[in-house]
């Protein structure tokens, strides 16, 4: 059948979000659609219809993405690799950025003394 699940129990919540994400914004968009068909005046029924039926076929198409083989496949990869990463500890992130603050600081003012002493020097030269 061409809606049975690929590898039912693998790369499942990866499967899902990505179909609820994908979902929540053809959502938005097909929102997009009815504003901008209420705004033309054409008629109830093609202001809801459309943008209804395209939600509906773009949902069915994001179902049918989601379990293509290739495509659930390279989910459940990305899934079992996401499993491996070494995720850092808090106390690690918060010292990290603290450095990389520091230095981009320490590196302006370098920079800033150095453009400050070279038009100085330049100044001078040019008088």
């Amino acid at each position: 059948m061409a809606f049975d699940i690929y590898k039912r129990g693998q790369g499942k919540y990866t499967r899902i979000w990505t179909a609820v994400a994908t979902v929540l914004v053809v959502g938005l968009g097909c929102l997009q659609l009815y504003r901008k068909l209420e705004a033309a005046y054409l008629g109830l029924w093609i202001e809801t219809m459309v943008p209804a039926a395209v939600f509906v076929a773009l949902s069915v198409l994001v179902l049918w993405l989601v379990n293509k083989p290739s495509v659930a496949d390279f989910m459940i990869a990305a899934e079992g690799e996401m499993k491996k990463v070494s995720w850092s500890s808090r106390k690690e992130i918060m010292v990290s950025t603290v450095v990389v603050i520091l230095v981009v600081i320490v590196m302006a003012v370098l920079l800033g003394t150095t453009d400050i002493g070279f038009r100085l020097f330049f100044d001078r030269l040019l008088r």
